[in-house]
């Protein structure tokens, strides 16, 4: 180097580094491809949350005329708080993994009434009603009632404010390590005709 030649500075040489063409190639196709997943992502959440309206959830009409129905006589439709609790409270858990992999579950029902007709009718999905309820009820039990925790919680119950049979029978169940299903099966929809104490 001749003594009259000043060295690069830092930033000239981030300059040139970062607007060599090879560097900008790099650079627009990383930048595309995080724009392009980050626009994905948004788009697959939305999609996600718009499935998870009580609109959505009874848009056909074995949902519309049978479980809607029985919902909208229950406490968690209309109650003295005012607080509802709709399809996807206690459907869809609530973190992002267990989220999807309930919709990929759900899935399989959008199946069952496109494809294999399976519950397309009133008659069919009563048929199959067991076999519904019973599915959710083991997802319950296998998560301890989480979509129910959501709300309700052992801590914040009193049981002083209960009435003598709840008392009765909650406090043993929390001593047993009982979760909320085991007692509460059809609190939002009518149980199946086949069902059964024996089932519990």
């Amino acid at each position: 180097m001749s003594a009259d030649m000043t060295p690069p500075s830092r930033w000239s040489r981030l300059r040139d580094f970062f607007f060599r063409p090879s560097t900008m190639s790099v650079t627009a196709v990383v930048g595309i491809g995080m724009l392009s997943g980050l626009l994905l992502w948004s788009g697959f959440n939305t999609g996600m949350d718009a499935t998870n309206t009580l609109g959505f959830c009874v848009s056909c009409h074995e949902m519309r005329d049978t479980v809607l129905q029985e919902y909208k006589e229950t406490v968690h439709y209309k109650n003295r708080s005012g607080v509802r609790a709709a399809c996807a409270d206690c459907h869809v858990p609530k973190d992002w993994a267990h989220k999807f992999l309930r919709k990929i579950q759900a899935s399989s029902e959008l199946y069952g009434k496109f494809v294999t007709a399976s519950i397309d009718t009133p008659e069919k999905f009563e048929a199959k009603r067991m076999e519904m309820a019973q599915r959710v009820w083991a997802t319950m039990k296998a998560n301890d009632s989480q979509e129910c925790r959501n709300c309700h919680s052992w801590e914040a119950m009193d049981p002083h404010k209960q009435t003598t049979r709840a008392r009765k029978k909650m406090e043993p169940a929390q001593k047993e390590g009982k979760t909320c299903i085991d007692c509460h099966k059809g609190i939002a929809h009518l149980l199946p005709s086949e069902y059964t104490e024996d089932e519990e």
